[in-house]
């Protein structure tokens, strides 16, 4: 597949849903990781990223609003010996006590499935990044079939400097909304952390983005950069 700009992808869908950006920049010493939300729903769109234990997780902005928090209150990011876990959903957790029990990224999602919110079925979508490392996953319905679960796991090995892949959610806006299709796209990933925050942020659509996370690990060091930006702050 071509390698894609992220921006120009963004900027012509109102509604990707969630989504998850893993790659390795152009200078070939960071990781990259981005994570974004959208939401229609005033209860989807009542939230905001806050930092939490190295990782982050949603909070309702105006609690008094929250309605359902089942599906929208989760940690999307958490850390372990290195490993740095991104999801869309509660299944965060799950991937993480399974690797704190020496088990894999893989064994957590194959005990998981796609999200009970009919009619969307909305899948759930997963990363991981250790070193220069990553891998994607996505767990969907087959095409709203409930009674058909589909688990599809994507591995990348020291990835060529200034690549990455992007997953989200659902293929554009809809209802039901049609759930994402194929493999992950490869995205160009160019820029230090601003400039990347700032051209993602920017590329989503205004009336439906909810929340941004960005991070540049250096491999080499550690060094760990953070970004987040809420609509709603």
């Amino acid at each position: 597949m071509e390698i894609q700009k992220i921006w120009d992808i963004l900027k012509c869908n109102t509604y990707p849903g969630r989504g998850i950006v893993l790659g390795k920049n152009s200078d070939a010493e960071h990781m990259v990781i981005a994570y974004f939300i959208m939401g229609r729903s005033e209860n989807s769109r009542n939230r905001i990223f806050a930092e939490q234990d190295g990782g982050i997780r949603t909070q309702a902005f105006d609690p008094s609003k929250l309605t359902d928090p089942s599906l929208i209150i989760y940690a999307p990011v958490r850390i372990y010996a290195g490993k740095t876990i991104v999801t869309n959903g509660d299944q965060t957790d799950t991937i993480y006590d399974f690797i704190t029990r020496g088990k894999s990224f893989e064994d957590a999602l194959r005990t998981r499935t796609f999200e009970p919110d009919a009619p969307n079925y909305t899948p759930r979508i997963s990363g991981m990044v250790q070193g220069f490392d990553y891998k994607l996953s996505i767990l969907k319905s087959a095409n709203g079939n409930t009674e058909s679960a589909q688990r599809f796991f994507f591995e990348y090995n020291n990835p060529v400097a200034g690549e990455g892949h992007f997953i989200h959610t659902y293929q554009c806006d809809g209802n039901p909304i049609p759930s994402f299709k194929g493999e992950p796209v490869p995205v160009a990933i160019t820029g230090d952390i601003d400039r990347f925050t700032d051209m993602l942020w920017n590329s989503l659509n205004a009336d439906n983005k909810v929340s941004l996370f960005t991070r540049f690990i250096h491999v080499k060091t550690g060094a760990v950069q953070t970004r987040i930006l809420n609509k709603n702050q």
